[in-house]
């Protein structure tokens, strides 16, 4: 399935880079600063694939560049994961020191049970 760009979800000043294959957008609820979000044109592995590689470039830039400490990238796949708009899209979440009391556990921490945490 392609996307329609006529009936995106999203509006069109949240995007940061249009393109052929994907566009990159600032997310509506950001979870941090410079939280992004990855979206592609079509609905297939081999483009949803392509988001990690572009999600991670970017966060890795950031990363260089001192604008981020550290970053999670994440998928939410279906309403039981959180999914909201349905039509698939990467989170890239830049992370900072002290953005949270204990980090450790990043993205387990995604379900609130107390088991994010694996070393305690």
């Amino acid at each position: 399935d392609a996307i329609d760009q006529d009936i995106v979800p999203w509006e069109k000043e949240r995007v940061i880079k249009p393109g052929h294959l994907y566009c990159v957008v600032a997310d509506k609820f950001p979870v941090t600063p410079g939280h992004l979000l990855f979206i592609p044109t079509w609905n297939s592995y081999s483009f949803i694939n392509m988001l990690f590689g572009a999600a991670y470039d970017w966060g890795a830039a950031m990363l260089n560049q001192g604008e981020c400490d550290g970053f999670n990238i994440g998928l939410n796949c279906n309403t039981s994961a959180g999914q909201t708009v349905m039509w698939p899209h990467v989170h890239l979440i830049p992370r900072r020191t002290g953005d949270c009391v204990d980090p450790r556990g990043g993205v387990r921490h995604c379900v609130p049970n107390g088991l994010g945490n694996y070393l305690t």
